[in-house]
């Protein structure tokens, strides 16, 4: 079994990576114990459970893909109800887990276990319900999973907070704090007896998610200053949404005010350029991410990227507008297309230049113009050089968030190519494991 404190160690210092973490092979050994009384269960969305006198503390309840396995593994640790159970935030990875215990307790005639959780919570999950079939699109474009079904039903949180509560249970005494970051509904959980502070998506071992193109809003500048908090607070062990524990007050406050200068970095950067009058382009060629934090272990953009984060943050300060005046009322995508190509001899001289491109390294062009051969197109030449191009440009990438575009548009050519409409008939086949733990 591994020694989860210990592999966490060797992650930090960068002797070995997350690789065992996001293909499960954690979860195999159950529950694991990561603090005198408390327990972490590695899953893609982590959950940590603290057993105290009056029943049971969850932080998080994971995604409805595990939920049985997470009601297994607590269930080989004690037979003592939940007592209450916290949403970190709303997201369908961390709300899940519920389901199997709630059903526990209608089978043995006991009151459900209290879900709580911040107030935004409750319309974040309407705006779930209102938007179901655009975030089933999102999300099996963003992890390549396929036929993810969005969810229909969602457990509702039993009570809600503004700001801050404080609960007592059992001995324990837990502290709840809002803030926003990678959503508006987030709840950090602080044990100051235990030096504990569960952190949700705040930390995730990877640069904050403070960017993702196809998500609503995310608050860098908010998020930069809850870290900061969090660092002041003395913790002795580091509890994220995802990844592995963070141990030792030094090596802690290091790890969160290092992605809080990152946040800053991008942040201030990006806010002196729009102060200055520059457009949406210009400040994407000027923001340079500090390259000492991006090179930390638990920093690497491996989910989201810097520049997504400046798009974010034009899109919080500056609206919709790039400053490009073509961009404000554009002609229709493919009218452009079927320009473009008329000036350069056809779809295929496009979709050739395309391949030039790509060969070249010149990624970021090769995609212009691949994508306009196809809006001018549909010729099988023209989807082959398209699904070539961008699987170059998946291969290269080095965020999920991209690598899900790309490698989404590889499989609308290829459906183009069988002459379907049905993309997910083709999915398994083009985008092969879902990228769920990555």
């Amino acid at each position: 079994m591994t020694d989860i404190l210990e592999y966490a160690d060797q992650a930090w210092s960068g002797q070995r990576t997350l690789r065992d973490y996001h293909r499960g092979a954690l979860r195999e050994h159950g529950l694991h114990a990561v603090a005198d009384g408390i327990f972490m269960w590695p899953a893609f969305g982590n959950v940590y459970v603290l057993p105290t006198s009056d029943g049971l503390f969850v932080y998080d309840t994971g995604d409805r893909r595990t939920a049985d396995e997470l009601y297994a593994a607590v269930r080989a640790l004690t037979p003592a109800p939940i007592h209450t159970a916290v949403y970190s935030h709303g997201h369908v990875d961390h709300v899940f887990g519920m389901a199997p215990f709630d059903a526990e307790a209608d089978g043995s005639g006991r009151t459900r276990p209290t879900v709580l959780a911040h107030e935004a919570v409750v319309p974040r999950f309407d705006r779930y319900r209102l938007t179901a079939g655009h975030n089933q699109a999102v999300n099996r474009r963003q992890f390549q999973a396929p036929g993810f079904r969005w969810p229909a039903t969602f457990r509702q949180p039993d009570i809600t907070y503004a700001d801050r509560t404080t609960l007592s249970i059992g001995d324990e005494r837990i502290e709840l704090h809002h803030a926003r970051g990678e959503t508006d509904d987030a709840t950090i959980a602080w044990l100051p007896e235990r030096k504990a502070l569960f952190s949700g998506d705040f930390f995730i071992w990877s640069s904050p998610n403070a960017g993702n193109p196809q998500k609503v809003q995310r608050y860098a500048r908010d998020w930069a200053r809850a870290l900061t908090w969090m660092a002041s607070l003395g913790a002795e062990i580091l509890l994220p949404g995802h990844g592995l524990p963070v141990v030792g007050v030094e090596r802690i406050r290091t790890t969160l005010l290092e992605a809080a200068e990152l946040l800053e970095a991008i942040h201030g950067r990006t806010l002196d350029l729009m102060n200055s009058g520059a457009t949406l382009d210009e400040i994407l060629r000027a923001v340079r991410t500090p390259t000492h934090l991006l090179e930390k272990p638990y920093l690497r953009p491996s989910y989201d990227e810097p520049e997504f984060v400046v798009r974010n943050i034009w899109r919080l300060y500056g609206g919709w507008y790039d400053g490009n005046p073509a961009h404000l009322k554009p002609a229709p995508q493919a009218d452009l297309a079927a320009e473009l190509a008329a000036l350069c001899g056809g779809a295929d001289a496009l979709a050739q230049r395309a391949l030039e491109l790509v060969e070249r390294g010149e990624h970021r062009l090769a995609g212009h113009l691949a994508q306009f051969a196809a809006d001018s197109s549909g010729a099988a030449s023209v989807h082959e050089a398209r699904a070539t191009v961008f699987s170059r440009l998946e291969q290269a990438a080095t965020s999920t968030m991209a690598k899900g575009v790309y490698a989404w548009a590889v499989v609308e050519s290829r459906a183009a190519l069988a002459g379907t409409d049905e993309i997910t008939e083709l999915e398994a086949k083009v985008v092969g494991t879902p990228r769920w733990s990555v």
